[in-house]
């Protein structure tokens, strides 16, 4: 629960989904009216959902916002990161880590180490970070995490079976759970095929491996940060996803 001016809310912070496809998931909160009033916000590449109530008193506002809270954490499912007003995206992930007591390794191509240096960011991550491999190049790949050469070169390094085996080959490195991203960050490398801004994320956690394929759109870098924020909402949805 957060304080703002008209009295107590509670916010539900979201990343990478618009604010139409969040909208559409509260349809009917959002229409069937309440005695608080719920909101969406735009928050550059984040949506904010707010719970909002004018009541002053502090325990009489958790009273009125516990069943609302309930009724959007159903209805949002695992697209929200987190219920904290001032928390980050990697703070909520070595949360969860550390809750799950899960090590994570990270194997990073066009992020270069974005990930890896969000993650050590957080304070008590070395509780759960063990490592980070930056696999630059296709020798790399292989060499560091065991990506197959025959899988380079009937697939190329961006595609969904690179990116596969990056994370696999990562979780190897005595980890839980590994987290492993490829793609092209521009402004040149792209083709027809496979345009700048596409980018293949995955994760593998106690050997499942996760893939999702992504389109973004900007600069060099802020495909790069788009790129490593996705992979740690990835991360945290499998986590949600297989630990609870």
């Amino acid at each position: 629960m957060i304080r703002t001016e008209k009295g107590y809310g509670q916010i539900f912070k979201i990343y990478g989904v618009s604010e139409t496809e969040v909208k559409d998931a509260l349809k009917e909160i959002l229409n069937q009216g309440s005695a608080v009033p719920v909101y969406t916000r735009r928050r550059g590449k984040e949506v904010h959902v707010l719970a909002e109530t004018a009541e002053t008193d502090e325990e009489r506002a958790k009273e009125l916002l516990r069943p609302v809270s309930r009724s959007i954490k159903k209805a949002l499912g695992d697209m929200y990161y987190t219920t904290r007003e001032n928390e980050t995206m990697e703070e909520a992930v070595v949360r969860l880590l550390v809750k799950n007591k899960l090590t994570v390794t990270t194997v990073e191509s066009c992020t270069g180490g974005m990930i890896a240096s969000k993650i050590v960011n957080v304070a008590g991550a070395s509780e759960v970070f063990n490592q980070g491999f930056v696999t630059y190049s296709n020798k790399a790949k292989r060499k560091m995490v065991g990506v197959g050469k025959n899988t380079l070169k009937k697939y190329g390094a961006v595609s969904e079976p690179t990116a596969r085996e990056m994370a696999a080959g990562g979780a190897e490195a005595d980890a839980e759970a590994a987290v492993a991203v490829t793609g092209i960050a521009g402004p040149d490398g792209g083709t027809d095929e496979k345009p700048v801004g596409l980018v293949y994320i995955a994760c593998c956690l106690n050997g499942d491996v996760t893939v999702e394929e992504c389109h973004f759109h900007g600069s060099r870098t802020e495909i790069r940060e788009q790129s490593a924020m996705e992979a740690l909402d990835l991360l945290r949805r499998c986590i949600l996803k297989y630990c609870g």
